[in-house]
């Protein structure tokens, strides 16, 4: 369209004549998600597309999640893992690291120094397999999940679950500061040589929780 075509088209508009068949917005109706409506069916895709991502999956119940949790951390040999003030106290009910709680004096450094760290997430998407944190309860402050090398989080479905990106922002405040993780933190040289834990966690451990 040129500049003239552009203001007889405002003129048009201002005295109310119609525009001509090129000029009429195209519709546009976009599917909001292309996964199925069933809960099983997004936690499995969830869980293939987390896993495609390289980050490591695990399942289980309510009642079987603190001693995931504490298996999870024994098995990577975890001495100090740093968790959100507000964490569940009973996600932890098993572990016997020293915790480190996050009251906000946590340096960077300190960080830097601890092995793994222990959250819960906003809400998390099936078809592009990323995690949204936005530092509501039980996540923390944004430094806590980029520093440390491993980080665990949990996400419990089906109520943080959700088919696509359209269908999760409405359950965002753009206000919080968010966190979208898919996968371990992950770069490449021009070389395509990639390399892990630059820019966040070397190693991202799941737990998809389900009730029991």
């Amino acid at each position: 369209m040129t500049s003239r075509d552009l203001i007889l088209g405002r003129i048009r508009a201002a005295l109310g004549e119609p525009a001509p068949p090129e000029e009429q917005p195209l519709p546009r109706h976009y599917l909001t998600t292309h996964a199925p409506d069933d809960p099983a069916a997004l936690l499995d895709l969830l869980h293939r597309n987390l896993a495609d991502y390289r980050a490591r999956v695990h399942r289980c119940t309510d009642v079987e999640l603190p001693a995931r949790i504490a298996e999870l951390l024994t098995t990577r040999g975890t001495r100090t893992v740093a968790v959100p003030p507000d964490l569940p106290p009973d996600w932890l009910g098993a572990v016997t690291a020293e915790r480190l709680a996050d009251d906000g004096t946590l340096t960077a450094a300190r960080l830097d120094a601890v092995d793994s760290v222990v959250t819960g997430c906003a809400l998390a998407i099936a078809e592009t397999g990323t995690i949204v944190l936005d530092a509501g309860p039980g996540q923390g402050r944004r430094l806590l999940t980029l520093v440390p090398d491993h980080h665990v989080c949990v996400v419990r479905a089906p109520e943080q679950v959700v088919a696509s990106v359209p269908l999760a922002l409405p359950r965002l405040d753009p206000a919080r500061p968010q966190t979208w993780i898919s996968g371990p933190s992950a770069t490449s040289d021009i070389e395509l040589d990639r390399v892990e834990g630059v820019h966040g966690p070397r190693t991202l451990e799941v737990l998809l929780v389900t009730p029991a």
